[in-house]
């Protein structure tokens, strides 16, 4: 009898476990692009156009020690604009027996959209168009 209190025990734990780590069902990618090659780019800018609908949204990013400086983001549709200059920022990390740095954007991340629409998104890597990033809008 015991045993099967430990087996319930064990998989009723096994079941919260699995619910915790479940990803969160409400978010969901929007927009995506990999800038890694001079061909994506028009004069110098990326622009693309997407459908959006009313919620919260934010960019991540994907960028490493080479890719541009300022990646500046325009969003505009019927009733909403964004502009943004992102920052690359690395920060340093000394383990002891190695120093690495992770990179990262800073900047206005979220946007509210408070209907549904079709966007513009116009992105500037301000002449570095070597230097890879991944951009990403996803619902939260």
């Amino acid at each position: 009898m015991k045993k099967i209190i430990y087996v319930a025990v064990i998989v009723a734990v096994a079941i919260a476990v699995g619910i915790s780590l479940e990803p969160n069902s409400k978010k969901s990618e929007v927009f995506h692009v990999t800038l890694a090659d001079p061909k994506l780019y028009v004069n110098g800018i990326f622009s693309d156009t997407f459908m959006i609908q009313k919620g919260m949204y934010q960019f991540s990013f994907v960028p490493n020690g080479d890719s541009p400086e300022t990646l500046s983001i325009a969003l505009k549709g019927p009733t909403f604009s964004f502009a943004e200059d992102f920052r690359l920022n690395g920060t340093l990390h000394d383990t002891g027996i190695s120093t690495y740095y992770t990179w990262n954007y800073i900047g206005k991340k979220e946007i509210k959209i408070d209907e549904d629409q079709q966007l513009q998104i116009v992105i500037n890597p301000h002449e570095n168009l070597l230097g890879s990033v991944s951009v990403d809008l996803t619902r939260t």
